[in-house]
């Protein structure tokens, strides 16, 4: 039932699935209080923080979140050429650069915007290997097994094997991507400030560079309104990508369009079995 109803939601004009999104997103923060706290709590840390950030209200950010999850179905079910031609990308020259060092590239998206449809936009041009956590519904899992792949997209699980996958890809000089404010499991990861609060961090950017030699690109699919498809950015982490400097780097591409970021994502929870968070993490500045 919940594949059929992604199926038709998929078939409507990306205005309409916008639209749609707009209303399910203020809806889901009047009436999930324990939605509407996390939301809030978490914007307002980084309004704290970052005062740039101070003119998104929890309205707009609660609409953007719910155009995400209308446009997922969109994405996943349309065709791909359809997709890649709502894409727009200024930056392109950023990987010609990144492409002509040989050594692989690994794509560094936040949850921000719409970053599903940046690994299909990549997959436009050469082979990238995306890190995806499966659903637990199985017959959602393989739905979007076949949603997500496709010509130059291949999937890996979060996993072991999956790491591998993608160490493989890069020293093919292929591409890969990653979320890198997912929390990852116990032992994958370290705490590191995420605006001025310790969050668990994963540490897999820095050990694809280190065992590959690839280039990190930092990328962001800006929703675009009235339904115009999205804006994709592109910038090369010039930094060493360890979880506190990946950390400041989320927060600068934040600011690219800060309400379109998913305020509610648990991003602050502790893995199971972690050491537990330090009390105080040194303030710094958002840069």
């Amino acid at each position: 039932m919940l594949v059929m109803i992604l199926r038709l939601v998929s078939r409507l004009p990306l205005a309409w699935v916008h639209a749609l999104g707009r209303v399910g997103g203020r809806l889901a923060y009047r009436f999930s209080a324990s939605y509407r706290q996390r939301l809030q709590a978490h914007l307002i840390q980084a309004q704290t923080h970052d005062p740039q950030l101070s003119t998104v209200s929890f309205s707009a950010a609660a609409a953007a979140a719910g155009e995400f999850a209308t446009e997922l179905p969109w994405v996943w079910f349309r065709r791909r050429s359809e997709v890649v031609e709502a894409i727009v990308c200024d930056d392109v020259s950023v990987l010609d650069h990144a492409e002509a060092s040989g050594k692989g590239i690994v794509f560094l998206t936040p949850h921000l915007g719409c970053f599903e449809a940046t690994a299909m936009f990549y997959a436009s041009r050469r082979p990238i290997t995306v890190l995806f956590k499966q659903p637990k519904q199985a017959a959602l899992a393989r739905t979007l097994e076949v949603a997500r792949g496709g010509e130059n997209l291949f999937t890996a699980p979060a996993t072991f094997g999956g790491v591998r996958q993608m160490l493989k890809a890069l020293r093919k000089g292929q591409a890969v991507g990653l979320l890198p404010d997912q929390v990852p499991s116990e032992g994958e990861g370290q705490w590191a400030e995420f605006y001025g609060r310790a969050a668990y961090t994963m540490g897999l950017p820095l050990k694809l560079v280190q065992a590959s030699g690839a280039v990190v690109v930092l990328a962001v699919g800006e929703r675009l309104d009235r339904g115009r498809g999205w804006r994709l950015h592109l910038q090369e982490m010039t930094d060493e990508p360890t979880p506190a400097a990946v950390n400041l780097a989320m927060q600068r591409l934040i600011r690219k369009c800060p309400e379109q970021y998913l305020w509610a994502y648990n991003r602050y929870k502790r893995p199971a079995n972690a050491q537990a968070a330090p009390q105080a993490i040194t303030p710094k500045a958002s840069a």
